[in-house]
């Protein structure tokens, strides 16, 4: 439950450096606000140092997450997609090929798609599913 409420609070933080061109530092202490404000606090604080991790490294990985997020997304410009799936697919992505501590592939496809149904349109699960699917497949 601590990395899935990371994770919550690294998409919040991405979604706003997305759109306002925030520092990750800021962004982050604002999602942990936000947990907080959603009685998340004990939790929240628990999963800061994951959170932090997770959106330093894919901050520092951006351009080559996104250029994979081209690769395996067909028909689709990374700037294009909406915001909150172009995030959960930089994150999963990271989560499974640049972190140290690389997760289990279906394990970072799961909670991709988890967030997505959370917080994405009806068809994030599917299109998210899809895309890192692709990946996964290639990269074997």
């Amino acid at each position: 439950m601590i990395r899935r409420v990371a994770r919550e609070m690294v998409l919040q933080s991405l979604f706003q450096m997305d759109f306002t061109q925030a520092d990750p530092e800021e962004s982050l202490k604002i999602a942990l606000e936000v947990q907080r404000d959603e009685e998340k606090s004990e939790e929240a604080e628990k999963a800061f140092g994951y959170a932090e991790k997770v959106l330093k490294g894919v901050s520092e990985n951006l351009s080559e997450i996104d250029g994979l997020i081209g690769k395996y997304a067909i028909n689709w410009e990374v700037k294009r997609m909406p915001g909150i799936d172009r995030n959960i697919l930089r994150m999963a992505i990271y989560e499974m090929r640049f972190a140290k501590e690389k997760l289990p592939v279906t394990v970072a496809v799961n909670e991709a798609v988890e967030l997505a149904k959370t917080f994405g349109t009806e068809k994030s699960s599917r299109f998210i599913n899809g895309v890192l699917g692709k990946l996964m497949r290639e990269e074997k």
